[in-house]
């Protein structure tokens, strides 16, 4: 009886997540260092700022800016425990920046700011 009702549990969740009606625990902020400054993701660069995949070899070729695994190395400076999950390289302020997604161990999402000819890690 009590596997029938932990399935059935499970099966009800499954289909909350399907349908859009429940929202994971995870909380999406942005921030640096070991305190994350709480505000919405807006703040990151829209989407079609960035750059596609063949865009950012071009440029990494180019030497115009670091690789992507220099900006994850800095990035992991900056939140060390953290996994990063998307590294994208976008348009920000005239400049080409890494804008890495990260989830830390807390279950939080971080964005952070990588410059991409520098390496060093900025502010959103």
């Amino acid at each position: 009886m009590r596997i029938l009702l932990a399935l059935l549990l499970i099966g009800l969740t499954v289909a909350g997540f399907a349908m859009g009606s429940m929202d994971t625990l995870a909380e999406e902020t942005i921030g640096a260092g070991t305190g994350t400054v709480v505000a919405p993701l807006r703040a990151a660069p829209p989407s079609d700022s960035c750059l596609s995949a063949a865009d950012l070899r071009e440029a990494v070729a180019d030497k115009r800016v670091i690789e992507p695994v220099a900006a994850i190395r800095a990035a992991r400076q900056v939140i060390p425990r953290a996994e990063i999950q998307r590294a994208r390289l976008c348009r920000h302020e005239d400049a080409l920046v890494y804008l890495l997604t990260a989830l830390r161990r807390d279950g939080r999402f971080v964005h952070v700011m990588v410059d991409a000819t520098t390496g060093q890690v900025t502010e959103p």
